[in-house]
Formats: C-alpha cells, structure tokens, sequence
C-alpha cells in the first residue's frame, strides 16, 4: 500500500483523526499551562467515547476536559461528513464565545496546511464556521432554536438550570427535539442543587442505568466520572492535615464505589477543599464529587430551616393534602428584574396547609393574576411583601399593589416591614409547627426551603449571618411573609369549619 492509500485509511478512522490530527491549547495547573500540543483522549474521555449513545449525560467533577473533547468530536464530525449540523450551547455568552475560540476555530485554524487547504471555510461568523467543500457547520452558541442539529453538545446545563430556568426550558422543549434519533446529544455538567432539570433528567438516566436494560435512542445513557478517577489529581503526602474526620470519609467512600484512594489522592481532596472552597464540604461536593449521589447533596449545615424540615418529615406533613371548600391565601414575594414566587394557603383549624407553589420569572403581573383566575380557587387575602406598597417611577407610577387592584385583585394585605430579616427568619422557624405541605403540588416551593441557607464567607471560612441570594431566594421569602404575617395576627379565617356552614365572603378575582 502506498503513503497515499495509507493516508485515505487513517483519515477513514475517526478515532484515528481524533487522537492525530488536532491541537490544543492546555489548560492546567503545571509548566505546561499555555503550550500548544496535539490533542489525545485522556482516560475519562476515552471511556466516554467507549460508552456513546445516542443521549448522554455526563456528571463529573471539574476540568476533565469533555467540553473540549466534544468541540474536537464535533468538528471532526462536521469536517468528515456533508450537510452536518454540530451544535454546543453554553450557559453563557463569555463562554460560548471562549469554546468557540479556544476550542473549536482553533483545532480548526492548527489542522495539517493541507488538510486545510482541502477543507476551507465558506463563513466564518463570530459564533460559526462553515466550510465550503461539504456544507457542514459547527456553531457555539446560548441556545437553539431551530432547524435540525445532528450532534448537540450543552455544556454546564446545571448552570443553565440554576440561573436562567427559561432557557433550561427552551433548551428542553426545542433544542433537544431538534436532534434526530440518529444523531448525538450530551448533557454535561457539575452539579448545581437539586432544583431544575439537570437534576431531573440525571436521576432518570440514573435510575436506566441501575435497571441496566437495554437503551432506547430516546433514552439518557448516564455517565459519572469522579475526581479520584482523573489520574492527575493527586499530591505528595503531607501537602494537608487529614483529620480522623477526613478519613472516615474517605472510608465510606472507598465502601461505596468499590475503590482504593490513596494517601496522594486523599491528600489532593483535603488540600483543594480547604485551599480552594475555605473548608466548605457542599462545594466540594458539587465541584468535586466522589459519587453520583453526593453531587448534589445540600448539606444541611448553614441551612436556615435544616431542623424544621427534618421535623416535617418525622412527623408526615408532607404528604398529599386533599383540596377543600375553604377560601385560599396568597403569600408573595416580588421581583424586579427577577423571579415571582406564591405559596397558596388554606387555614383548616390550627392547621395551615400549603397547597400549591408557583414561581415564574420575566413574566408581567397579568400573568399572575391568569395563574391565579386559572386555579378556580376561592379567595380570602393576598399578601405582599412591604415595598409592593412603594410607588415605582413608571409610566403608571404605581405601586406594586395598585397595579395588581388595577387588574382585579382584591383584599390585598401588605407585610409590614421588619428591620433585621434574621427576625423573619426567626419568626418562621417558630410558625413551622403549624404548616403541612402537599408534596406535589409544593414540591419545587419545599425544595427551596429545605435548601435556603446563609452565605459562605469564603474569606473567614464561615458561614456568614446573611441568606445566599439564588434560586431559592424568591420562595423562601415569600414563605416567610407567611410566618410575620401570622406573627402580626394579620391571617384571619374565612368563616369556621367547625359547627355549621362556612360564610365565604365575595372576595379575590373580579
């Protein structure tokens, strides 16, 4: 066989192209950090392409490298194969716009002169190159919103989920459809909380992988790759103080996933938890998992309600509470530029049943006075936090309140103000006692509670006496009404159960 026909061989083998004919730029903590080298699969990556399906989604601890590996598998793909559309969305435009350049255009700008010379470019946009010999395109962008995507890569969905839930939405609804059962799609991502739909779709493919059935292509395969599973996170004995502490982990660890961690490993663990993360386990954890599960476990500590919740579900108030003929309260919390959360409330007796929890974000108040109309639920009051009282300079300049009385709102009760929210906090956990909540319909709404904490001062190594402003925020504060409204003696029952008919006054919605 000549060079010539020797060469058509091994540019036939995918993997071949992928471990030869690309170059990076490395990304590390060594001497080597800068330098341009040719691209070649580490271990986690090889057994990623090993295990391939048509849906994946990865879970993994932090710089394995799967972005840059799809963006070289992606090109690869749309280089070797006509009319291909190779999409990666990023959860952001600074990082859409850094994998584009020091991913994808670069690999593309450091193939052989004559292989480029072979494949040239026809556009070569901001966000997209397209190349001319094949009509075949590769694109980084934040979201997809239409035509047909052969290969769609997403990275760090689970940042997507946490901060832009819209878009985690959009990416769901229309860019994933977009794919056609014959081509590629992976979810990758470090894990963000227990909210959204990283964490949804990831315990699904979890729970088909323990099946261990065959897949689907419409099923998620799912893939974890640890940090003790990357061969380079290690360092020499003595670097860190591995307390008795640190060590039982690592014993449960071990037991767990059927693994031996050595001292450098255990030492590399202990030292970037406390260099890195001041100390703080839930983001290491997160950042950094060792399995599956602790990815997106919440420590309880720093937690406001940590006890609380774990007293509701000792004592069964969460469960499916059964909707009655008893008028409903409102509970808000109200954002500007951000999210509208509302926890509906029903008061039967000593008991305050939390029936339903809604939260949307970049939505005008019309659209909660329709989620309200749309539940045929009968009212009692509406209340709003204190500075819905404050008028707002705008074309209507309005108050928060006299916008929602404008479209039909009635019997609405403004919170008053407290000067320290500690004291709110405070007057929550002593009104917790009271309340049930239907798993159901208040799962998101409990979800935001159990997961409310304080801010971790990174700089004193110690969780500081003001909340953590997240996706958690708006739902928490908005129960929280609830408790200093209670407290104020401001929830007043809308006729009695006991002994007789209810009086339902002609309230709410007009």
């Amino acid at each position: 066989m000549n060079a010539g026909a020797k060469l058509q061989e091994m540019l036939a083998d995918p993997m071949w192209r992928i471990n030869n004919l690309y170059k990076i730029i490395v990304k590390g903590n060594d001497e080597d950090e800068g330098l341009v080298l040719q691209f070649k699969p580490n271990r986690a990556q090889r057994r990623f392409i090993e295990r391939l399906h048509h849906r994946n989604i990865i879970l993994k601890a932090r710089q394995l490298g799967f972005t840059t590996l799809i963006a070289i598998v992606w090109l690869d793909h749309a280089l070797f194969n006509a009319n291909s559309r190779c999409g990666i969305i990023a959860h952001d435009r600074e990082a859409a716009k850094v994998i584009f350049r020091d991913k994808v255009k670069f690999a593309y700008d450091n193939l052989p002169a004559e292989l480029k010379a072979a494949m040239p470019l026809k556009a070569d946009n901001a966000d997209e190159l397209l190349f001319a010999h094949n009509n075949s395109s590769v694109r980084v962008a934040t979201s997809m919103r239409s035509g047909t995507i052969h290969r769609l890569h997403i990275s760090e969905f689970g940042k997507i989920c946490a901060k832009y839930p819209d878009k985690a939405k959009e990416v769901v609804t229309g860019s994933i459809p977009a794919v056609p059962l014959n081509g590629i799609t992976v979810i990758e991502s470090t894990a963000e909380g227990t909210d959204g739909e990283f964490h949804a779709m990831t315990q699904r493919a979890m729970a088909l992988g323990e099946q261990e059935k065959a897949l689907s292509p419409k099923d998620w395969r799912f893939h974890f790759f640890p940090w003790w599973g990357e061969e380079h996170y290690r360092m020499p004995e003595g670097s860190a103080v591995i307390t008795d502490k640190d060590r039982d982990y690592f014993a449960d660890i071990e037991a767990k996933m059927q693994t031996t961690l050595d001292i450098e490993q255990r030492t590399w663990y202990v030292a970037t938890r406390d260099a890195d993360f001041a100390g703080n386990d839930e983001q290491m954890w997160q950042e950094y998992p060792s399995t599956p599960k602790e990815a997106f476990q919440v420590s309880s500590e720093g937690c406001y309600y940590s006890k609380q919740i774990t007293a509701v579900r000792k004592s069964g108030r969460l469960l499916r509470i059964p909707l009655l003929n008893v008028p409903v309260n409102t509970f808000w919390d109200i954002g500007r530029s951000d999210g509208t959360a509302i926890w509906f409330h029903q008061q039967v007796g000593m008991e305050d049943r939390f029936i339903k929890y809604e939260e949307a974000h970049g939505e005008d108040l019309r659209y909660y006075i329709k989620l309200l109309q749309d539940t045929g639920y009968i009212w009692n009051k509406h209340f709003l936090p204190h500075d819905a009282a404050h008028k707002r300079l705008s074309d209507t300049n309005k108050s928060t309140k006299e916008m929602l009385e404008d479209l039909g709102l009635r019997n609405i009760e403004i919170v008053p103000l407290i000067s320290d929210i500690n004291t709110g906090i405070n007057s929550t956990r002593a009104e917790f006692a009271s309340a049930y909540f239907d798993e159901e319909g208040c799962k998101l709404g409990f979800s935001h509670l159990e997961n409310y904490k304080k801010r971790w001062n990174e700089r004193d190594g110690r969780w500081s006496d003001e909340p953590r402003k997240d996706h958690t925020s708006e739902g928490a504060d908005a129960f929280r009404q609830w408790a200093q409204a209670k407290s104020a003696g401001l929830i007043t029952p809308a006729g009695s159960i006991w002994g007789g008919a209810l009086n339902y006054p002609t309230l709410g919605i007009v």
